[in-house]
Protein backbone atom coordinates (compact mmCIF):
# COMPACT_ATOMS: atom_id res chain seq x y z
CA UNK A 1 0.00 0.00 0.00
CA UNK A 2 1.27 3.68 -0.85
CA UNK A 3 2.39 5.36 2.18
CA UNK A 4 3.47 2.00 4.27
CA UNK A 5 6.05 2.76 7.10
CA UNK A 6 5.27 6.67 7.39
CA UNK A 7 6.64 7.81 10.45
CA UNK A 8 3.97 10.39 11.38
CA UNK A 9 5.43 13.64 12.89
CA UNK A 10 2.10 16.05 13.96
CA UNK A 11 -1.22 14.11 14.95
CA UNK A 12 -4.33 16.75 15.00
CA UNK A 13 -7.80 16.48 16.27
CA UNK A 14 -10.69 18.66 15.14
CA UNK A 15 -13.63 19.83 17.56
CA UNK A 16 -14.62 23.16 18.91
CA UNK A 17 -13.34 24.72 21.86
CA UNK A 18 -15.45 25.42 24.71
CA UNK A 19 -17.86 23.83 27.29
CA UNK A 20 -20.75 24.01 25.21
CA UNK A 21 -19.19 22.14 22.16
CA UNK A 22 -17.36 19.49 24.07
CA UNK A 23 -20.02 16.42 24.34
CA UNK A 24 -20.91 17.43 20.49
CA UNK A 25 -20.71 14.97 17.73
CA UNK A 26 -18.19 17.40 16.23
CA UNK A 27 -15.88 17.15 18.41
CA UNK A 28 -14.83 13.01 17.92
CA UNK A 29 -11.38 14.67 16.88
CA UNK A 30 -10.99 16.31 20.03
CA UNK A 31 -11.89 13.23 21.83
CA UNK A 32 -9.43 10.88 19.50
CA UNK A 33 -6.57 13.33 20.40
CA UNK A 34 -7.32 14.26 24.02
CA UNK A 35 -6.93 10.40 24.78
CA UNK A 36 -3.95 10.05 22.73
CA UNK A 37 -2.24 12.67 24.53
CA UNK A 38 -3.35 11.28 28.01
CA UNK A 39 -2.14 7.63 26.49
CA UNK A 40 1.52 9.36 25.46
CA UNK A 41 2.07 11.67 28.99
CA UNK A 42 1.70 14.85 26.99
CA UNK A 43 0.44 18.14 27.91
CA UNK A 44 -1.62 20.44 25.82
CA UNK A 45 -0.60 24.09 26.28
CA UNK A 46 -2.56 26.90 24.37
CA UNK A 47 -0.25 28.97 21.86
CA UNK A 48 -1.19 32.17 20.48
CA UNK A 49 0.94 31.62 17.14
CA UNK A 50 -0.49 28.78 16.40
CA UNK A 51 -4.11 29.56 17.10
CA UNK A 52 -3.83 25.89 18.97
CA UNK A 53 -3.18 24.01 21.82
CA UNK A 54 -0.05 21.78 21.08
CA UNK A 55 1.56 19.37 22.92
CA UNK A 56 4.92 17.14 22.40
CA UNK A 57 5.59 13.30 23.11
CA UNK A 58 8.52 11.24 22.55
CA UNK A 59 7.92 8.22 20.53
CA UNK A 60 10.38 5.61 19.66
CA UNK A 61 13.07 8.58 20.55
CA UNK A 62 11.28 10.94 18.17
CA UNK A 63 9.77 13.65 18.68
CA UNK A 64 5.40 13.68 17.89
CA UNK A 65 3.26 17.02 17.89
CA UNK A 66 -0.13 16.89 18.97
CA UNK A 67 -2.46 19.52 17.53
CA UNK A 68 -6.06 20.57 18.63
CA UNK A 69 -6.92 24.11 16.39
CA UNK A 70 -8.40 26.24 18.84
CA UNK A 71 -10.31 28.86 16.33
CA UNK A 72 -13.38 26.84 15.80
CA UNK A 73 -13.65 24.19 13.11
CA UNK A 74 -14.52 26.08 10.76
CA UNK A 75 -11.20 27.91 10.76
CA UNK A 76 -9.09 24.33 11.63
CA UNK A 77 -6.70 24.62 8.93
CA UNK A 78 -5.22 27.74 10.14
CA UNK A 79 -4.06 26.53 13.63
CA UNK A 80 -3.20 22.97 11.91
CA UNK A 81 -1.08 24.88 8.71
CA UNK A 82 0.66 27.23 11.12
CA UNK A 83 2.14 24.62 13.59
CA UNK A 84 3.01 21.68 10.14
CA UNK A 85 4.52 25.06 8.85
CA UNK A 86 6.59 26.53 11.88
CA UNK A 87 7.95 23.07 12.53
CA UNK A 88 8.38 22.34 8.41
CA UNK A 89 6.44 19.27 8.72
CA UNK A 90 5.48 18.34 4.94
CA UNK A 91 1.24 16.94 4.60
CA UNK A 92 2.50 13.23 4.07
CA UNK A 93 3.77 12.96 7.93
CA UNK A 94 0.79 14.53 9.40
CA UNK A 95 -2.85 12.51 10.52
CA UNK A 96 -5.83 14.89 11.08
CA UNK A 97 -9.22 12.95 13.31
CA UNK A 98 -12.41 13.97 12.58
CA UNK A 99 -15.80 13.03 12.78
CA UNK A 100 -17.03 11.43 9.80
CA UNK A 101 -20.77 12.01 8.79
CA UNK A 102 -20.54 9.28 5.54
CA UNK A 103 -19.80 6.41 8.00
CA UNK A 104 -22.14 5.18 11.07
CA UNK A 105 -20.92 5.24 14.42
CA UNK A 106 -18.95 2.15 15.46
CA UNK A 107 -17.17 2.46 12.28
CA UNK A 108 -13.38 4.30 11.94
CA UNK A 109 -11.58 4.32 9.07
CA UNK A 110 -7.96 5.49 8.05
CA UNK A 111 -6.98 7.18 4.37
CA UNK A 112 -4.57 9.53 2.61
CA UNK A 113 -5.36 12.55 0.73
CA UNK A 114 -9.11 12.84 -0.74
CA UNK A 115 -12.34 15.64 -0.65
CA UNK A 116 -13.45 17.49 2.59
CA UNK A 117 -16.66 15.38 2.05
CA UNK A 118 -18.70 18.57 3.03
CA UNK A 119 -16.98 18.94 6.84
CA UNK A 120 -16.54 22.37 6.82
CA UNK A 121 -12.87 21.90 9.47
CA UNK A 122 -11.39 19.51 6.28
CA UNK A 123 -12.71 22.26 3.76
CA UNK A 124 -10.76 24.98 5.28
CA UNK A 125 -7.42 22.77 6.21
CA UNK A 126 -7.32 21.51 2.30
CA UNK A 127 -7.90 24.83 1.31
CA UNK A 128 -5.02 26.27 3.45
CA UNK A 129 -2.63 23.21 3.85
CA UNK A 130 -3.33 21.21 0.37
CA UNK A 131 -4.88 17.64 0.61
CA UNK A 132 -2.43 15.48 0.76
CA UNK A 133 -2.67 15.17 4.24
CA UNK A 134 -3.72 11.25 6.42
CA UNK A 135 -7.09 10.96 7.74
CA UNK A 136 -8.59 9.12 10.24
CA UNK A 137 -11.82 9.12 10.08
CA UNK A 138 -14.39 8.54 12.97
CA UNK A 139 -18.09 7.75 12.00
CA UNK A 140 -20.63 9.72 13.63
CA UNK A 141 -23.82 8.61 11.38
CA UNK A 142 -25.84 11.36 9.09
CA UNK A 143 -28.84 12.61 9.91
CA UNK A 144 -30.35 11.71 6.32
CA UNK A 145 -30.54 15.32 5.22
CA UNK A 146 -27.90 17.77 4.34
CA UNK A 147 -30.29 20.66 5.78
CA UNK A 148 -30.01 18.63 8.63
CA UNK A 149 -26.17 18.34 9.19
CA UNK A 150 -25.40 21.71 10.78
CA UNK A 151 -27.61 21.25 14.19
CA UNK A 152 -26.91 16.80 14.05
CA UNK A 153 -23.16 17.49 14.93
CA UNK A 154 -23.67 20.04 17.55
CA UNK A 155 -25.68 18.34 19.07
CA UNK A 156 -24.97 15.12 21.20
CA UNK A 157 -25.00 11.83 20.04
CA UNK A 158 -27.92 9.22 21.44
CA UNK A 159 -26.77 6.91 24.31
CA UNK A 160 -25.87 3.88 21.90
CA UNK A 161 -24.34 5.69 18.99
CA UNK A 162 -22.02 7.95 21.85
CA UNK A 163 -21.23 3.96 23.09
CA UNK A 164 -20.30 2.75 19.61
CA UNK A 165 -18.55 6.09 18.60
CA UNK A 166 -16.33 5.68 22.39
CA UNK A 167 -15.61 2.17 20.71
CA UNK A 168 -14.18 3.51 17.43
CA UNK A 169 -12.15 5.73 19.28
CA UNK A 170 -10.78 3.08 21.46
CA UNK A 171 -9.98 0.93 18.25
CA UNK A 172 -7.94 3.82 16.79
CA UNK A 173 -6.03 4.46 20.28
CA UNK A 174 -5.30 0.74 20.68
CA UNK A 175 -3.78 1.09 16.84
CA UNK A 176 -2.15 4.45 17.95
CA UNK A 177 1.33 3.38 18.01
CA UNK A 178 1.22 1.37 15.03
CA UNK A 179 -0.14 4.20 13.26
CA UNK A 180 2.79 6.26 14.79
CA UNK A 181 5.14 4.34 13.47
CA UNK A 182 3.23 4.25 10.09
CA UNK A 183 3.06 0.50 10.00
CA UNK A 184 -0.13 1.74 7.56
CA UNK A 185 -0.92 -1.80 6.35
CA UNK A 186 -1.52 -3.17 9.42
CA UNK A 187 -3.58 -0.69 11.36
CA UNK A 188 -5.86 -0.49 8.00
CA UNK A 189 -6.32 -3.93 8.54
CA UNK A 190 -7.44 -3.82 11.91
CA UNK A 191 -9.66 -0.70 11.71
CA UNK A 192 -11.13 -1.45 8.68
CA UNK A 193 -12.21 -4.95 9.33
CA UNK A 194 -14.19 -3.89 13.08
CA UNK A 195 -17.58 -5.01 12.43
CA UNK A 196 -19.22 -2.97 15.31
CA UNK A 197 -22.92 -4.01 16.23
CA UNK A 198 -26.00 -1.89 14.69
CA UNK A 199 -27.23 0.67 17.06
CA UNK A 200 -30.50 0.41 19.02
CA UNK A 201 -31.38 4.32 18.59
CA UNK A 202 -30.55 7.14 17.02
Amino acid sequence: MPGDNIEFQLIAGFGNPGAEYAGTRHNAGFWFIDELAHQLGATFNNDKRFFAAVASAQVNGRKLLLVKPMNYMNNSGQGLCAVARFFKIVPEKVLVAYDELDLPPGHVRLKKGGGHGGHNGMRDAIAKCGADFWRLRIGIGHPGHKSAVSGYVLKRASKDHQRLIDEAIELALREAMTIIDGDINVATKTLHSHKPESPADS
